[in-house]
């Protein structure tokens, strides 16, 4: 069973390839813009790059292209953006399903370029640079997989040397990093659009449910598409997922508390070839059950 089952109690896999798709799409799009600036003279920064000057001028635009540009012609700023969409795109992708990835990945592209051009406007001494880059998008995956996952072992390099790291202290690191450079820019940077694509992550996992609900108020017609599946007990809130027919029908709160939530734990911290046979009895009742 997934990890992402501690959360959705799913019975489908949602094979990651728009992450892939998006990743190619990312790469073309910089060769594109490197050949266009080194053969043709021709720096689509200036009408594709977000500025608070550009939506001043009503090129609107600027919030979704920006996503798709990195600095150039060298190559690491789009490299980089790439392993991250890669490392934690996927799992996102596999747990939510393409359709919700797409909408959370440019939705957190969007809600950071908009707060970075918010604070470039209202805060006195801050330059108003063109912003490039997918990595507003790229920090609100990676804050989805570690408010998911807080528990989850990841391996990080500083200077050839690995270090485990738990997700939810990546993550209390990044946020900490992006909002002390939203304030206080050090570098060339944009730390607040990595700190809006973080919120929205956040935002997300912690209250999707809530609002949710909030939005089914005044779309009632919401509530007869499919069937929302409701957070179990003891868990994160904010977990919800819909289907197109509703066919399954809630696992019993008794049982999933009493015995599928200590090996759903256990999956979470040592991996699913942990497990006894026992417990995978257990969880192969829990599947029956929703059926």
């Amino acid at each position: 069973m997934p990890l992402a089952d501690r959360y959705y109690m799913r019975d489908a896999y949602n094979p990651p390839r728009m992450t892939s798709r998006l990743i190619v799409v990312l790469i073309l799009c910089f060769v594109v813009q490197s050949v266009l600036l080194f053969y043709g003279d021709f720096n689509v920064m200036n009408h594709l790059a977000l500025t608070v000057d550009g939506l001043r001028q009503g090129k609107v635009w600027q919030i979704l292209t920006f996503q798709f540009l990195h600095s150039c012609p060298m190559p690491w700023h789009v490299l980089f953006n790439c392993l991250g969409l890669w490392f934690f795109g996927r799992p996102v992708e596999e747990a939510l399903g393409s359709k919700r990835f797409l909408w959370l990945y440019f939705g957190a592209g969007t809600a950071g370029g908009l707060l970075q051009a918010f604070l470039t406007l209202v805060l006195p001494r801050h330059f108003d640079f063109p912003v490039v880059g997918a990595s507003a998008g790229v920090c609100g995956m990676i804050a989805i997989f570690c408010s998911m996952y807080p528990m989850q072992e990841l391996t990080t390099w500083i200077y050839f040397l690995p270090i485990q790291i738990r997700a939810r202290f990546l993550l209390m690191f990044l946020t900490g990093l992006s909002l002390f450079g939203a304030i206080v820019p050090f570098d060339g940077i944009a730390h607040a659009a990595h700190l809006g694509g973080i919120a929205l992550g956040i935002t997300y996992v912690r209250w999707g449910r809530e609002i949710g609900d909030w939005v089914d108020r005044f779309l009632p017609q919401r509530k007869e598409r499919g069937l929302r599946l409701r957070p179990v007990e003891n868990l994160p809130r904010g977990k919800w997922l819909k289907r197109s027919k509703p066919k399954l029908e809630l696992v019993e709160d008794t049982f999933v508390s009493r015995e599928v939530d200590p090996i759903l734990d256990k999956i979470a911290a040592k991996g699913f070839e942990s497990l006894t046979e026992k417990e995978r009895k257990i969880l192969d009742e829990a599947r029956k059950r929703m059926k």
